[in-house]
């Protein structure tokens, strides 16, 4: 079978941090080829060379047997390779549309005469339309990115590579923020994709989907290939062995949650209710109650408002009615700093966006939250050596990998090690309260286990956790109480033991 794509003795540093060293991999045309690794093994750096955003100090890459040397993404797609990231390249005041307009060459609408920019994006709208269909996805063609959830970002990524034309795939993370029938959904249809003819590289830390959906399975750790085995023939336990290395055993379940009554109600969230663009409800009458010593989960299909609860509840502007009580106050008009004294901790879904500045050095994102508070100074004058000691402890005690100084810039960390750092910032609180939007999202199976463990600790300690998650499987794991959203609403509630059927019957029937 002949590859559609090789990427042979990779190397490649950042700033003197060597991220791949003789890496390779290979992907044939008419297969799905999984990329195993935890976070910081060095395979979205991998995948970015072979989409063209990095370029390789040594080794080659070759497409359909040919060497190539990429200069930079639109060589890429002149190749037909096409890379749906972990983190969006999307345009947020711009429509889906728009988006997808961006990402094609000029003459893609030569042949159809199109000339004016209308009659583009009305061809483009079409498209978006046909193509949405075939995937099963629920798309507005007219949405501006910056009033969907993550979720449907994530979609409106997939038809822009898929509509650009691209025959060789390079999936990030691709269900990370989907439920489990999107998820099944989406990987049908590649897998469909791949008997068609393409060739798809599929990054996940998800081991059923790499048991259910991929032909081969290539390891990485440290920033080389360890193994490419047929999952078939491998168990999920060999794989997590060659993912994590010997003697970590990342796969062995969670302990079962320790017996413990709920404590008095801390958040209380009452008629919650907001409205979007175009008059459409997002919040239609939120109601929960979180407890002390709980963690509510909140399952549901991405775009039914969780985002905009998330929102509400990080005080971001917009346009809501009800109420947000932690015990007696009213969170809804208090600013960060007073926030920050109530401790509520936040894990927000988009952690660069929302999280972290990445111009800004790993000490500096630590503290930032304190400088008001005085531990570390004032604005005007900084204690950097208490900053950097802490920052130093906090990323030893939370594991933060890949990092070599506490002034190195935080947008060098991968995805699970910027995350370990949110973590260890927001839990340095002893938080009373603590909002998790997809804390695991794009995470190994050990960094994921992680912050698991880190939620369990806030809520043994009393802390009231809300945990809002599209992956049904962290809910149903952490959760203490289950809510579905569907329709900007709680619909159901469910204790434990779940019904996982009842549940995605919730998520997907409702009134």
């Amino acid at each position: 079978m002949t590859n559609a794509l090789a990427l042979r003795g990779i190397r490649k540093t950042f700033d003197g941090f060597l991220a791949l060293a003789d890496a390779h991999f290979e992907l044939r045309w008419g297969e799905v080829h999984a990329l195993l690794g935890e976070n910081g093994a060095g395979k979205s750096s991998l995948m970015n060379i072979a989409a063209g955003l990095y370029k390789p100090e040594a080794g080659e890459l070759l497409v359909d047997d040919n060497p190539v040397r990429l200069q930079g993404p639109r060589d890429a797609a002149r190749q037909r390779i096409g890379m749906v990231h972990q983190h969006f390249k999307l345009v947020q005041p711009f429509t889906v549309a728009e988006n997808i307009l961006l990402s094609l060459p000029e003459s893609e609408f030569e042949s159809e005469a199109l000339t004016s920019h209308r009659q583009r994006l009305a061809a483009v709208e079409a498209r978006v339309c046909a193509q949405a269909e075939a995937l099963g996805f629920a798309i507005d063609p007219k949405a501006r990115i910056d009033r969907l959830s993550i979720a449907e970002q994530q979609r409106v990524e997939i038809l822009k590579v898929l509509l650009a034309g691209a025959r060789i795939l390079i999936l990030d993370e691709p269900t990370a923020v989907l439920t489990d029938q999107e998820a099944a959904r989406l990987l049908e249809t590649v897998r469909a994709l791949a008997r068609d003819g393409a060739a798809v590289a599929l990054v996940t830390h998800k081991m059923a989907d790499v048991k259910a959906y991929a032909d081969r399975v290539t390891v990485m750790r440290g920033g080389r290939t360890v193994a490419t085995v047929d999952p078939a023939e491998t168990s999920v336990t060999e794989l997590v062995r060659l993912t994590v290395g010997p003697g970590v055993d990342a796969g062995k379940a969670q302990p079962d949650r320790a017996a413990h009554a709920p404590g008095v109600p801390l958040l209380v969230i009452r008629d919650l209710r907001g409205t979007q663009s175009r008059g459409r409800s997002a919040l239609d009458g939120v109601n929960l109650t979180v407890h002390a010593g709980e963690i509510y989960g909140i399952a549901g299909v991405g775009g039914n408002g969780q985002s905009e609860l998330a929102a509400a509840l990080m005080g971001l502007p917009g346009t809501t009615e009800g109420e947000i009580r932690l015990q007696t106050l009213d969170l809804r008009n208090l600013p960060p700093a007073r926030r920050d004294a109530l401790r509520m901790a936040v894990i927000p879904a988009d952690r660069y966006r929302l999280a972290l500045a990445g111009n800004l050095s790993v000490a500096e994102n630590f503290g930032i939250g304190q400088v008001r508070g005085g531990r570390y100074g004032g604005w005007a004058w900084l204690r950097r050596r208490r900053l950097d000691a802490d920052a130093r402890q906090a990323v030893a005690a939370f594991d933060v990998q890949g990092v070599r100084s506490p002034a190195q810039k935080a947008a060098l960390l991968s995805g699970g090690n910027a995350q370990k750092l949110v973590i260890a910032r927001e839990f340095s609180k002893q938080p009373r309260l603590v909002l998790a939007h997809s804390p695991s999202r794009g995470l190994d199976v050990r960094a994921s286990a992680e912050v698991h463990t880190r939620l369990r600790a806030a809520r043994d300690t009393g802390a009231a956790v809300l945990l809002i998650s599209e992956d049904l499987d962290e809910v149903l794991q952490l959760a203490d109480r289950i809510g579905v959203m569907a329709g900007g609403r709680i619909v159901a509630e469910f204790e434990p033991p779940a019904d996982r059927q009842a549940i995605g019957q919730a998520m997907t029937h409702h009134d």
